[in-house]
């Protein structure tokens, strides 16, 4: 099956290339590899804002997640064509957390799991990180950006 198969297996729609909010590209390619911008989570096409243990829990944070791991979709579509993706390398969350809050890696799972279902098991398996941040811009719950391989 393939990806586009998958997204529509699953109901997904992926969003056009989003203008940058600052002075950066939504993507750079070089060689094989295509390193795309942090996305924010958007919810009803504005940041979804908050911060984890303090306003919003694990679960709505992995939502967020899972969000943006179908914008960051988005920008590989418009950058490569995801079918060209032949690797999901590495991801970088970033969740707006409270002094206590620890499940950082699991609000990352909203992510890593679609990708996991999207790509497969080979492709979409990748390295990881995730930080808990004091702040985001415009108070997004979380930020995401990735490193893909690409034919």
């Amino acid at each position: 099956m393939s990806v586009h198969q998958r997204l529509q297996q699953l109901g997904i729609t992926l969003p056009p290339l989003a203008t940058p909010a600052a002075a950066y590209v939504p993507f750079v390619k070089t060689g094989s590899l295509v390193f795309v911008s942090g996305h924010i989570a958007r919810r009803d096409g504005k940041p979804w804002v908050g911060q984890l243990g303090a306003t919003m829990g694990t679960e709505e944070g992995q939502a967020a997640a899972r969000r943006i791991a179908i914008d960051l979709m988005g920008t590989l579509e418009a950058a490569v064509g995801l079918d060209n993706v032949t690797r999901i390398v590495k991801l970088m969350c970033l969740v707006n957390s409270a002094p206590t809050f620890t499940e950082q890696h699991l609000v990352a799972n909203g992510c890593s799991q679609l990708f996991g279902e999207v790509f497969g098991s080979e492709v979409g398996a990748h390295a990881r990180s995730a930080f808990g941040v004091a702040q985001i811009p415009l108070g997004s719950c979380v930020e995401i950006e990735l490193v893909a391989e690409v034919r």
